[in-house]
């Protein structure tokens, strides 16, 4: 913990707030002015994410998370750390974030490097401003397919193919992936299957499927929905499925926009049809990656508490748990097996 507090550098870097020169050219300042304008809450949420992941940077390597986060959202999470920092807070600003993309790079890299893994396609659903694609070496041998909204589709083509025209460093834009496909579709939708198959995802083939950040964006039906065409996939071929669940109180919060909750996904996706299911928390020790130092700080004091609990019995207030899940299934596997 020497030259880190709560998981930040100890340097006074993170004081100036430093945007890359492209980010203020008129065409990518008009991009992210009618992403401002014109996009829902759900659809904002990736940029709000990559700033996390840009002003984590010490943390995360991501060239291309400031300019698909934008001006705004940088500077409301900069001055959001800012405050923390010089209050002194137990939890920084952004950490959330920054644990959660930590967790699902390293989780989705020990998916690949498994024997079941090698040459597996990976799927994101909301992908959002997702950019594992571009910067995530273990993808080489994989074809990866991104889907979601048309719109945050175009917006994300035509910033990263502004960034290419520029004299942006083109190596941060070129993807270690050894395909990229995105796919525009809406997995509210009956038909998102149907057009990922058009575009070359082979359903016979090892998957891993990527649900960050999104689930508790669906209602309980469409979520459903979703976990349960991904659990059949288990009795076609290998499946993996990364994803991250809010329990109740979560999503009960006042002016909430989450609906989707799971007290107990580790029961659930077995359920489903999920063989072996592995859940942790924020500040476990495999959701930690020396970004939560005090032990006083929320995180931890959640996981000294029994799940079963809604409330902090020491405070009153909402135990907000944010559960990370790594679940799976082949055709050759009986019998679910759970950890946590």
């Amino acid at each position: 913990m020497s030259d880190k507090v709560n998981g930040l550098p100890e340097d006074q870097a993170w004081q100036e707030l430093k945007l890359p020169d492209l980010l203020k050219s008129d065409a990518v300042r008009e991009i992210h002015a009618t992403i401002e304008k014109e996009w829902g809450f759900l659809q904002r949420s990736a940029c709000q994410t990559a700033a996390g992941r840009a002003l984590w940077k010490h943390a995360i390597h991501d060239p291309l998370a400031d300019l698909l986060a934008g001006e705004t959202y940088l500077r409301n999470l900069h001055e959001k750390i800012k405050k923390d920092r010089l209050s002194n807070a137990r939890e920084i600003s952004g950490v959330i974030l920054a644990v959660r993309t930590l967790w699902f790079d390293s989780r989705l890299e020990d998916a690949i490097n498994s024997p079941n893994g090698r040459e597996a396609q990976v799927v994101l659903l909301g992908a959002g401003m997702d950019t594992r694609a571009y910067r995530l070496s273990c993808l080489k041998d994989s074809d990866v397919f991104e889907v979601d909204f048309p719109e945050v589709l175009d917006v994300k083509t035509t910033i990263l193919q502004a960034a290419k025209d520029s004299a942006y460093d083109s190596q941060h834009i070129m993807f270690k992936a050894k395909s990229l496909t995105r796919v525009a579709a809406d997995i509210k939708e009956s038909d998102w299957m149907e057009k990922l198959e058009i575009a070359g995802y082979l359903p016979q083939k090892s998957t891993v499927w990527i649900l960050e950040g999104i689930l508790y964006y669906l209602t309980q039906s469409h979520a459903m929905q979703v976990l349960t065409i991904l659990a059949n996939k288990c009795t076609l071929t290998h499946t993996v499925l990364l994803a991250d669940f809010m329990n109740k109180p979560s999503t009960t919060l006042s002016n909430s926009a989450f609906q989707f909750y799971s007290d107990w996904p580790d029961h659930l996706l077995p359920s489903i049809g999920f063989t072996h299911v592995k859940l942790s928390q924020i500040g476990d020790p495999d959701a930690h990656f020396g970004l939560l130092n005090d032990p006083l700080n929320l995180f931890n004091k959640l996981r000294s508490l029994p799940r079963s609990l809604q409330t902090n019995p020491d405070d009153g207030t909402p135990c907000c748990r944010l559960y990370l899940v790594e679940a799976s299934g082949s055709p050759d596997q009986n019998g679910p097996i759970t950890q946590s």
